[in-house]
């Protein structure tokens, strides 16, 4: 490598430093308009990926240091089916390779041409030994998978459910899988193919009052307060039911504390079981029980609450490998095994809804979600530490509706990690995810290209766009999406990143297609027949508003109160246009002025009609819309100012259904099959 020239006038080491490592100095945002990074930012964030940038010398040495990985031989390679496989620097001179299914069967000599292999013709994981190396292959195939095939794609249909907001007819705090399993049964007598739920991902020890399902401990591991004893034939809860807004902290509370008098009177039969099953499952998930005894044991990191950071605890207990953890390991196992106990009894009762979709003849059955990072004082951080960020969280960059951007307060797996560790953590989050599940949404999928990255303790317009492997993580998608015969869909809103549609086209990953974003230059909504056949068609999501919440102004409403938005009179004004556009694009006859905000069925029928038309292929209709409700589970950025997943349905699930008008929307969406 040539060596870098310092021009003591110029930035230009550090620039050309910061774009090797893969950082974007320019980008443009959702505005149209072009933004610089500022070399500050980019000396802050090279700082936290590991690569110093204060004086010349650290410069060069950074440079040399990137360079270097780029340069080094990868851990994984990716491919598409019938492609010739392309061999990176130092495996270019091969002149011979063996490729070896994973699966078993013969080894394959070949002969690389012009620093590639030649293709292989079935998808999955292969061992190249080349160079007296051995490296791991993924070949992927063309598209991701969708029921029926590419000849008769089947057209379905499902709600969209926030799984703590469902009722049965047993009282309790929150709805939980039980509540999900009847649901399901529900909708699948109904004639849904599909129910996309709410992230099951595990949450903090102490979440309390601060509970999210999209700010996970770990991705890899579940939710346990959501677990349901009764699926997994054990008694059932003694609880009081809940009010129409969640208590987050003293309902988590109680719930463990009903877990652990469920574990203390196990059957010795039933120990025998869990414990055959924790020796099937990996070091992984001895490790987030571990985490989870250890969180406990030290507390909340300051006296007023708050979710236990493992930054904080003594020193010797933030190595995941240390002495003192081993230690705490031993002395603490009958704590350890509970969370073991309630890793089992989460995943067994996730597995009978998914269970008794396909059971019930469901073509998808439950559409996992995939959140976009984990909390760094979280499981996932603590144990993959190499892995992920530090020092950093992601967010997004300022844009006309958050000008000073937006820090989500989360870490996500960075892309020397992902290098060094040949993928191994992604791809065994993805198939966590699709452990139970029939399909999987990707929050976010926009950080498969780029993520926006802000040094901790620094504003969200500091940040910057780090670029990822796209390529590989969408073959690597598209294999798992084959391998667990599950469908994929992209949550792809906000401003695209540059070459994102290319690199998707014709995967067969559905992006989604909202309501209220799906509108022209001039205002205009699309017809839904202008939809992609690959694609989602939604009415709202859990960050946007529900259609009877829009079409009424609660939104706005919203809003006002909490000192967010416009003048409130021109919002109202603005409302009001958008109102007759969306009539315009739905068709029908408009409600009558005196009704229109105040009595929304109509509009609520018609959106539901306009994403039961469209021509995407699953059309997903959020339950707050099939019950025509005004208020959203989320709006995002707020925190403590709105009940963000909080909110419960008025009745059990069954008893909703009921309803005329609901009943009329799924006769609509029943209607959409070809």
């Amino acid at each position: 490598m040539d060596a870098i020239r310092f021009n003591p006038t110029s930035n230009e080491p550090l620039q050309d430093l910061a774009a090797a490592a893969g950082l974007q100095r320019h980008w443009q945002g959702a505005d149209g308009k072009a933004n610089v990074v500022s070399d500050e930012a980019l000396r802050a964030i090279l700082e936290r990926l590991g690569y110093p940038a204060s004086n010349p010398v650290d410069i060069r040495e950074s440079r040399a240091a990137v360079e270097a990985e780029l340069q080094s031989v990868p851990r994984l390679l990716t491919a598409d089916v019938g492609k010739p496989i392309g061999l990176a620097h130092d495996l270019k001179r091969a002149v011979h390779a063996e490729i070896v299914p994973e699966t078993g069967g013969p080894a394959r000599q070949v002969v690389p041409v012009d620093g590639r292999l030649p293709p292989v013709e079935k998808a999955g994981y292969y061992r190249v030994r080349i160079l007296g190396r051995q490296v791991r292959l993924a070949v992927a195939p063309p598209t991701c998978f969708y029921p029926g095939g590419p000849e008769g794609r089947k057209r379905c249909w499902g709600p969209a459910i926030q799984i703590p907001s469902l009722r049965t007819g047993r009282p309790a705090p929150f709805g939980d899988l039980e509540a999900l399993s009847e649901a399901v049964a529900l909708f699948a007598q109904r004639g849904a193919d599909a129910v996309a739920i709410s992230p099951v991902h595990a949450i903090s020890a102490h979440a309390g009052a601060g509970f999210s399902p999209y700010s996970p401990s770990s991705r890899l591991f579940f939710n346990t307060a959501l677990a349901a004893p009764r699926l997994a034939g054990l008694p059932g809860f003694e609880e009081e039911g809940g009010g129409a807004i969640i208590d987050w902290e003293s309902a988590l509370s109680n719930r463990s504390k009903a877990l652990r008098c469920l574990f203390a009177a196990l059957e010795p039969s039933t120990r025998a079981r869990i414990d055959a099953w924790v020796g099937t499952q990996g070091e992984a998930l001895q490790r987030h029980a571990l985490f989870e005894a250890l969180s406990l044991h030290f507390g909340p990191r300051h006296a007023g609450g708050g979710a236990p950071d493992w930054r904080d605890w003594p020193a010797e207990y933030r190595d995941t490998s240390s002495p003192a953890v081993a230690r705490f390991r031993e002395d603490h196992a009958q704590e350890i095994a509970f969370h073991l106990f309630a890793q089992w009894l989460a995943g067994l009762s996730l597995a009978h809804s998914q269970d008794r979709a396909r059971g019930a003849g469901m073509a998808i059955g439950l559409i996992a979600d995939l959140a976009v990072g984990i909390d760094p004082g979280g499981s996932d951080a603590w144990a993959m530490q190499q892995d992920v960020f530090s020092g950093l969280t992601i967010g997004a960059p300022p844009d006309p509706l958050g000008p000073e951007g937006q820090n989500w307060g989360l870490t996500a797996f960075s892309p020397r990690g992902l290098a060094r560790s040949g993928f191994e953590p992604w791809l065994a989050t993805i198939r966590s995810a699709l452990r139970h599940a029939g399909g999987l949404r990707i929050d976010h999928a926009f950080g498969l290209s780029r993520l926006w990255i802000i040094p901790a303790g620094a504003d969200a317009a500091q940040g910057a766009y780090l670029s990822f492997p796209f390529r590989d993580m969408v073959r690597l998608i598209a294999l798992e999406s084959h391998l667990a015969k599950a469908v994929i869909i992209a949550e792809d809103l906000g401003t695209r990143p540059p070459g994102f549609d290319e690199v998707l086209a014709g995967r067969d990953l559905l992006g989604m297609r909202v309501l209220w974003f799906e509108r022209s230059a001039k205002g205009s909504y699309r017809a839904p027949a202008t939809f992609e056949a690959a694609s989602v068609a939604m009415t709202s999501t859990h960050d946007t508003p529900t259609v009877a919440g829009w079409w009424s102004g609660r939104d706005l409403a919203w809003n006002s109160r909490l000192g967010r938005g416009g003048d409130p009179q021109i919002e109202q004004d603005k409302r009001s246009e958008e109102r007759q556009a969306l009539w315009q694009a739905i068709g029908g006859t408009p409600p009558s002025t005196e009704t229109s905000s105040t009595e929304p069925e109509a509009i609520v029928d018609a959106a539901v009609s306009h994403v039961a038309g469209a021509r995407s292929d699953l059309a997903i209709v959020a339950l707050e819309d099939l019950l025509g409700l005004e208020e959203q589970p989320n709006i995002p950025g707020t925190v403590g100012t709105h009940p963000n997943w909080c909110r419960r349905m008025a009745a059990a699930t069954e008893e909703l259904l009921q309803d005329r008008r609901v009943q009329g929307r799924i006769d609509t969406l029943n209607r959409r099959a070809p």
